[in-house]
């Protein structure tokens, strides 16, 4: 009798089990059969539906627009698991990005510029009117824009936290009388539809500032471990609905590498990553009471990113629905609270991650619209290092490599080539060996700029300039012009690029950013990078190395004043 009840009781759990295993195949399967739609069914020949009435997405979609591609694996296009898990809740909105009526640009370099301020001799004030930082972009068409967006669309918080409120008729108004459709979008969503082919937010985009103090001031209403990385990284999310990643502080400023680790075991410095965003972008300044821009590199291929002090008792421990995140937290011996979460290297006990006693600074890099919006084309940086502790990548030992690589789409066509020498320059300039991929955005094809995300490993070491980084650009020789004349101004006592960066670094919540010590080390390194510019002249002239990227009639400017 006892023997008939075990194998009942596991048959039992064996039926249990089997259910379990369907139902969760069928949740898997039943958002893709739905995505497919008619059209795409095999021998049905009905029409397509009518689109849909245009109406603001939920609460889930609104968070459809962000993602975060740090480490992708393969040339297809960037997954995340998070992503993914929410394809399901997305599938049946159609987002923001495509939303009926004759689209517009609402944001971005189309608008006019702002006249420049008048001439002084403050040295950012004198770089601002440079003519190399006031060139204008060519004129955009709508497949330059990564959405088109019917302005009329107006952001409504109840909306977006009762999903069945956009089903019902509601003319109430949110907006104050006066005010646009688009004053209503949150700056997350501003600084996404202002994306177009040529950058990531325009020089006079003024929701990237705003966005900026977002990410230092917005309320944390939840977090949640990023799967899949080497490091710890958290995802938080805003009160209005905005995300970003959150990387902790792991090392002091003057804190270097140390000498025996590898590259790819390197920490992933909170500081690098605002450093990055500073010396990518544009910052905005006010100098002798006039306010103005000035750019450092002027690539703005970073997303924004500002450092923020975070409470961990009551913005990640008391928020989380993370339970591995959760269950990580102790008190240490010197009564701090401390957490490490799941990650492939340095989470455990050992490397806690503690506060003072509760306080820890991080960096928060804000997300790029999710992939089922704008997918994004993940590709493998040719000069990937080998990422093994004896073996060595092809371009460490062949001198003649880059060769093969301009014979190889995407680099034997257009401005790829000149965008990996741009990167290249970035990266050393930062101390950066870890660049094993870079991201471009699908609608755009090969014409368009990289993504440089994930600088977390830079400005590691001030000591020690690492030339393996430039050997693309000494292999292939090749360069912007305008890239090249920003260096050498760049390089010129009175713009130096050390007082630029420490003065733009100052507004951010966490300063000083940097160690005085790697400033120092990017004047070495920008002189570095001249002379192999100049080297690549000498032995190949400056038609060969220098690739004139000025429109037409502006190719006559030069680092002269």
């Amino acid at each position: 009798m006892k023997m008939l009840l075990v194998r009942k009781f596991r048959v039992l759990i064996l039926m249990v089990f089997l259910v379990a295993c369907t139902m969760h195949i069928m949740i898997d399967l039943l958002p893709r059969l739905e995505r497919r739609g008619p059209e795409s069914r095999p021998g049905c020949s009905c029409p397509p539906p009518a689109a849909a009435a245009p109406r603001w997405p939920g609460k889930h979609t609104l968070r459809i627009l962000q993602d975060f591609s740090a480490e992708p694996a393969s040339n297809l296009s960037s997954q995340s698991r998070e992503a993914a898990e929410r394809a399901a809740e997305r599938a049946a909105s159609g987002g923001a990005a495509a939303a009926a009526g004759r689209a517009r640009r609402l944001i971005g370099p189309g608008a006019p510029r702002p006249p420049p301020p008048a001439r002084s001799a403050a040295p950012l004030a004198a770089l601002f009117q440079h003519p190399l930082y006031r060139a204008a972009l060519p004129p955009l068409a709508d497949g330059d824009l990564l959405f088109n967006v019917n302005s009329d669309i107006r952001f409504n918080p109840r909306a977006a936290e009762q999903p069945e409120w956009q089903n019902e008729d509601h003319h109430e108004e949110f907006l104050p009388t006066g005010e646009t459709s688009i004053d209503s979008y949150p700056n997350w969503l501003k600084f996404h539809i202002g994306i177009n082919r040529y950058e990531l937010y325009s020089r006079d985009n003024p929701a990237i500032e705003a966005l900026l103090q977002d990410l230092v001031s917005q309320k944390i209403t939840s977090v949640a471990m990023k799967s899949g990385g080497t490091q710890l990284k958290l995802i938080m999310t805003f009160q209005n609905y905005g995300q970003a990643l959150f990387k902790p502080m792991k090392q002091t400023r003057e804190q270097e590498t140390p000498p025996d680790f590898f590259y790819f075991s390197d920490y992933e410095r909170h500081n690098a990553e605002i450093a990055a965003f500073h010396l990518d972008r544009q910052v905005e300044w006010i100098c002798i009471k006039r306010k103005g821009e000035v750019l450092i590199l002027d690539f703005r291929r970073v997303p924004p990113v500002a450092g923020r002090l975070v409470n961990m008792t009551r913005e990640i421990r008391d928020v989380t629905r993370d339970k591995k995140l959760w269950r990580t937290f102790f008190i240490s011996p010197a009564n701090n609270i401390c957490f490490y979460g799941e990650c492939s290297y340095y989470c455990s006990t050992e490397h806690a991650l503690c506060g003072k006693p509760d306080q820890i600074e991080g960096s928060l890099a804000a997300f790029l619209p999710d992939l089922s919006l704008a997918k994004r084309k993940t590709w493998r940086n040719p000069w990937r290092r080998s990422y093994h502790k004896r073996k060595k990548a092809e371009w460490e030992v062949d001198p003649d490599y880059c060769e093969e690589v301009k014979q190889t789409p995407p680099y034997d066509s257009g401005t790829r080539i000149l965008d990996i020498m741009d990167m290249t320059v970035f990266d050393f300039l930062m101390g950066n060996m870890d660049r094993h991929h870079y991201e471009t955005f699908e609608k755009f094809g090969n014409e368009t700029f990289i993504i440089h995300l994930d600088n977390g490993r830079g400005f590691g070491k001030y000591s020690h300039d690492e030339l393996s980084i430039l050997v693309p650009l000494n292999q292939c020789c090749r360069i912007r012009k305008s890239t090249y004349l920003r260096l050498q101004l760049l390089a010129k006592e009175e713009y130096k690029l050390s007082l630029l960066m420490k003065e733009s670094l100052l507004k951010d919540k966490i300063a000083p950013i940097l160690y005085q010590p790697h400033l120092e080390a990017m004047d070495r390194r920008l002189r570095i990078v001249l002379k192999a510019v100049s080297d690549c002249i000498e032995k190949d002239g400056y038609d060969n190395v220098v690739e004139n990227d000025f429109n037409t009639g502006a190719d006559t400017v030069t680092t002269e004043r």
